[in-house]
């Protein structure tokens, strides 16, 4: 399994271009996440791609679903596999690897990231600033769905700092995107 095949997965089950942003988000952090660890790049950025593929067709079986198919029909890694699963905290399953942890600690950073840049005038990703998004992080009204429980859990399991964490993961959203989101 490759970034291209993955990504060609990704949206054949994903109808909706927002839980695609999102897997293409995760996608960017999770290789800033690599290059930060000095680990595969392309191996973190399938597990980014991947992780809520099913959730949209599936959301009742996510991820196991997801994880069942891919074990079935492609040679997606066991690493990338367990990642996926341990995304998902109510699966139960340990993270133990960099991917897992890095895969955990990224997804729902990412959508506090996104809400903080759709609230903007301009709706531009790449004018939010670590303040502001420290303060939304604070204000557990601004994007209610967003655990922030688990964004702290995340950061602690990678043993990093919330907001070098908080820093990485905008970043590798800005670095990601040229222009403003369509309103």
């Amino acid at each position: 399994m490759n970034r291209d095949q993955a990504y060609e997965l990704m949206v054949a089950h994903t109808p909706s271009v927002s839980l695609q942003r999102h897997m293409l988000n995760v996608e960017a952090a999770m290789r800033a996440y690599a290059r930060h660890w000095g680990e595969d790049e392309e191996l973190y950025a399938v597990a980014g791609l991947l992780h809520d593929f099913d959730y949209e067709l599936h959301p009742e079986e996510h991820p196991t679903w997801g994880v069942a198919f891919l074990r079935e029909t492609t040679d997606t890694p066991e690493i990338v596999l367990d990642a996926i699963m341990g995304h998902a905290a109510y699966t139960g399953t340990p993270r133990e690897s960099r991917l897992s942890k890095s895969l955990f600690a990224v997804d729902e950073l990412t959508g506090l990231v996104q809400a903080a840049a759709l609230v903007r005038p301009d709706r531009d990703v790449r004018l939010v600033e670590l303040g502001s998004l420290k303060k939304r992080f604070k204000n557990r009204a601004f994007a209610a769905g967003v655990n922030r429980e688990e964004v702290e859990q995340g950061a602690r399991e990678l043993g990093v700092d919330l907001d070098e964490h908080m820093t990485r993961v905008l970043r590798a959203m800005q670095d990601m995107q040229p222009e403003p989101q369509p309103g």
